[in-house]
């Protein structure tokens, strides 16, 4: 298969929030704020004993080395812990690999240094530059791609989450009715969600805010219909669409194989289309053939991304 030519980074992938209180490290980012010493946050985080960092810092000041260069020397800390005071400091909170809350394949909310997610903040630039508008509300994004298993709702939550660590508040829509996925990456229950929304049995009750990662707000799927391409058809989802596109800053909608399923491109037509194509799996062909029927139907084409996992 050729390549698939691509407007936007090549991503390379690397190997729910329940109800109560936040984590401890949700709890100290609130507390201690963008102020506080890296030895402070570790402290006060549990990751770092107080007479350690006493320790540390007296040979700190002998050495005259930085705080976390003196504290992986001596074996007290490691590199990850490091990370994880500095992303405290910065603001851009990240969970540790010890946190079970959410699936690991959430590398933007796990591994923010990654070079993954370094291609997911460059994407998200360029969105930002080529298709965010919030006086016109351009701000919903469907992420497309022909067939099964070309990583449309890795993609999809991952970038919801570098785009609620901007600051922007971000609802991830899971409207692959067939197949749902986020809940599953979220860890969140299924039964209420976006089929039940447009069935009329329930509200936005069915949104879910991730606790764990401030300005993240989940729509989970619901439980399968039997008919959801006449549910995704009718006028009650581009009205309720429309409404969630004027509530958040962005809203990123995860869909269904679209040469599979024809509600694919129904869900586009109230939102722009991101086209992804998997390499070495994503046949040309089909990623052609999707485009050509984006543009009949005068849906808004952003761009397209080439993965590499």
């Amino acid at each position: 298969m050729k390549p698939v030519s691509s407007s936007f980074p090549t991503l390379k992938r690397n190997q729910n929030t329940s109800p109560g209180e936040p984590p401890i490290y949700n709890k100290a980012a609130q507390a201690i704020g963008s102020g506080s010493s890296i030895g402070a946050i570790l402290v006060d985080t549990g990751r770092l004993s107080l007479e350690n960092a006493e320790r540390i810092l007296r040979l700190q000041i002998e050495g005259g080395k930085p705080f976390g260069d003196t504290a992986i020397e001596l074996g007290l800390l490691t590199a990850d812990d490091i990370c994880f005071a500095l992303s405290l400091q910065f603001g851009n909170l990240y969970l540790p690999a010890s946190d079970t809350s959410l699936s690991h394949q959430l590398v933007a909310a796990y591994k923010p240094l990654s070079p993954v997610v370094e291609k997911l903040r460059t994407l998200r630039s360029q969105l930002m530059l080529r298709w965010y508008n919030a006086e016109t509300r351009h701000n919903a994004l469907a992420i497309m791609s022909p067939g099964r298993g070309e990583g449309r709702s890795f993609i999809s939550a991952n970038l919801a989450i570098v785009f609620s660590q901007l600051g922007e508040r971000t609802l991830l829509i899971d409207a692959n009715l067939r197949k749902p996925c986020q809940h599953h990456l979220f860890k969140l229950g299924n039964n209420a969600g976006l089929s039940g929304m447009l069935a009329g049995r329930i509200g936005t009750d069915a949104i879910v805010r991730v606790s764990s990662l401030p300005g993240l707000y989940v729509l989970p799927a619901g439980a399968v219909p039997p008919n959801p391409q006449e549910l995704l058809g009718r006028p009650g989802f581009a009205a309720l669409l429309q409404s969630l596109i004027r509530d958040f800053d962005i809203v990123i909608i995860d869909t269904p194989a679209a040469k599979e399923y024809d509600e694919a491109q129904t869900i586009a037509a109230g939102a722009a289309a991101l086209i992804l194509a998997r390499k070495n799996r994503s046949s040309a062909p089909d990623i052609m053939e999707l485009t050509r029927s984006l543009q009949q139907t005068r849906a808004i084409i952003v761009g397209s991304v080439l993965n590499d996992f």
